[in-house]
């Protein structure tokens, strides 16, 4: 696959679209460059030690494509939208196919789109303002991102690049929804697309990230970056349940200024393989991140999430809490690191994951970090895995439950912990519906 994949993205780079800028052209050359010198992870990288994407993608994908311009993004199954009031963003095949946001006040916020393809280039503004595409912030220069061959492939190859801006004081009335849709057109393909996200002082946005896959054995490649200025919120809950098997990677940047609060919570259960990564930087005083999340597996499916929680400022505070259920042959992975540097003095950071093993054949792979280089701080983190309490299910089958619905019970329970700390009582209330938990 490795000659397959370096000869494809070859003649992506000769037949680079001459429309494009000459400075985009370049640039894109030098990530797939660069993308070219390692190729997909393996376990030779620490960070893919667990997970050895080059294996899993040459073992479920024959000829994976790195272009087909025969995709469209017209067709997606309406069913899935959401039946409550909200704003929408929505993606078929990696492509853009409705921006919406009638709840919300046109002048306080910005929403641009680039859709690059072979040989045309489309911009698209639904709301002008200069400032925003001269000022908005690229985690390109993150020495982490330089680092990671699927940033590269995704800065060489992405042809779908929103960026949304929420303006100073301006608090989203409704949810922003995000439908990522694949249909059965989309077949051994890799979908790089980006997204930004740019809260100004004191704003506000709850976002919904919702995978629906009716397609099988592509790869898609996302990378989000976040920035959050002082005194801003941002909630957002990502969400992949529909059974699939596609592979994917989401890489989230999330930069948070003085005072503001980035609560995340993943909810992995749908595809054949699944990382999320997230990279958080505290770079101000008094802001804080929240990550929780429920890896939920079955058959042979294998997800991961990784975090890197960077304290880089005094009076910061970060949480993690994640736990797993894993049957049949599913296997779990959680990698999470607290780093505080020498100026993050006053730092609170609490790190947790469990994993419920509900078969023999199951693997759950943990590796906890802590790299602390200040004095004044309070830092923990643990990480259990174990089977049912045999004990609590005769409990509840001596109170009439049988024993399918003994273990469901103890299940529920243990997931529900997670749910918990959604703070949003709707999302909160539709998460549980699409996770079955009836109380």
């Amino acid at each position: 696959m490795e000659k397959q994949v370096k000869s494809d993205l070859i003649n992506i780079i000769k037949n680079l679209s001459p429309l494009e800028k000459e400075e985009d052209i370049k640039e894109r050359k030098h990530h797939l460059t660069e993308f070219l010198k390692t190729g997909f992870p393996n376990k030779r990288m620490e960070d893919w030690k667990f997970s050895d994407l080059n294996q899993i993608i040459s073992s479920n994908i024959k000829e994976l494509k790195f272009f087909d311009n025969n995709l469209d993004n017209t067709e997606y199954d309406q069913s899935n939208i959401l039946n409550f009031e909200h704003n929408k963003i929505i993606f078929t095949n990696g492509l853009v196919s409705k921006i919406d946001f009638c709840h919300e006040e046109k002048a306080r916020f910005e929403v641009m789109h680039n859709i690059t393809e072979t040989n045309t280039k489309k911009i698209s503004r639904l709301h002008h303002g200069d400032e925003f595409a001269n000022t908005y912030v690229d985690g390109r220069s993150y020495e982490t991102e330089e680092k990671n061959p699927l940033i590269l492939l995704n800065n060489g190859l992405k042809f779908t690049h929103i960026r949304l801006q929420v303006k100073k004081n301006y608090e989203f009335k409704k949810p922003l929804v995000v439908y990522n849709f694949t249909n059965q057109k989309l077949k051994s393909t890799a979908i790089n697309l980006r997204f930004d996200v740019e809260l100004k002082e004191n704003s506000f946005l709850k976002m919904i990230n919702l995978f629906n896959d009716d397609s099988d054995n592509n790869f898609i490649n996302i990378n989000h970056q976040y920035k959050i200025c002082d005194n801003a919120v941002l909630k957002n809950y990502k969400i992949d349940h529909k059974n699939n098997s596609n592979i994917k990677y989401f890489y989230n940047n999330i930069d948070l200024g003085q005072n503001s609060i980035a609560e995340n919570f993943i909810f992995s259960t749908g595809s054949k393989f699944l990382k999320n990564e997230i990279n958080c930087n505290l770079n101000d005083e008094y802001s804080s991140a929240f990550i929780n999340g429920i890896l939920n597996l079955k058959e042979s499916k294998h997800h991961e999430i990784k975090t890197n929680i960077n304290h880089r400022a005094a009076n910061t505070k970060s949480y993690q809490l994640v736990k797993s259920v894993l049957n049949d042959n599913s296997k779990g992975v959680y990698q999470g690191k607290i780093y505080v540097s020498r100026y993050a003095q006053k730092t609170d950071g609490y790190q947790l994951s469990k994993a419920l093993l509900l078969s023999e054949n199951t693997e759950f792979d943990a590796k906890p970090e802590l790299e602390i280089y200040a004095d004044d701080v309070k830092c923990s983190h643990g990480s259990t895995s174990g089977n049912l309490d045999e004990e609590a299910i005769f409990y509840f089958m001596s109170r009439g439950l049988n024993y399918k619905q003994s273990r469901e019970l103890l299940i529920n329970g243990f997931l529900l912990d997670v749910v918990e700390k959604i703070t949003d009582l709707e999302i909160k209330d539709l998460i549980k519906n699409i996770m079955g938990i009836k109380e």
